[in-house]
């Protein structure tokens, strides 16, 4: 089994590389995609609006969607970068196969003569199973997540 940081770190490489399935089967059945509108301040996705907060379902809608020659918004493609630090590992909760690792990051997508940077840290809720790592939560607090964004395109 890869360690909680490798796994991390490869997870970025599947969205680097434009492998959207095989990123998404990462995630555990009950595992979701949080990015808050208010960054780290927000305690959970249901009492504030989030910028996304997706289930697996939701997730592979998105998938299928930047799969779909039709997908307007993909002429010409997306492409993006996740530069990582090194991730900080906690423990779960007592008897818990749950590990929490904090990674700070900076994202850049590009697509056709624009390029977007974000910064912020990842907060992924792993899930040990027997053969590997699944996610329960990937949460994403972008720095200054409150102010205006344009559109992101792939996943943060």
């Amino acid at each position: 089994m890869t360690t909680p940081e490798d796994f991390v770190a490869a997870e970025a490489a599947l969205l680097d590389a434009r492998r959207f399935d095989d990123w998404l089967a990462l995630f555990a059945e009950d595992g979701h995609y949080w990015v808050p509108l208010q960054g780290a301040a927000q305690a959970d996705p249901h009492s504030h609006n989030s910028i996304a907060y997706e289930d697996r379902l939701l997730l592979q809608l998105r998938v299928e969607r930047l799969r779909n020659p039709r997908a307007h918004s993909q002429h010409p493609a997306s492409h993006c970068q996740h530069v990582l630090q090194r991730s900080r590992v906690e423990p779960g909760p007592d008897g818990s196969d749950e590990l929490l690792l904090h990674t700070p990051f900076l994202y850049i997508e590009a697509r056709g003569d624009d390029q977007l940077l974000l910064a912020g840290s990842y907060r992924h809720r792993l899930l040990r199973t027997a053969t590997a790592w699944s996610i329960r939560e990937k949460r994403v607090d972008l720095l200054n997540a409150g102010r205006a964004l344009p559109a992101i395109q792939l996943f943060i």
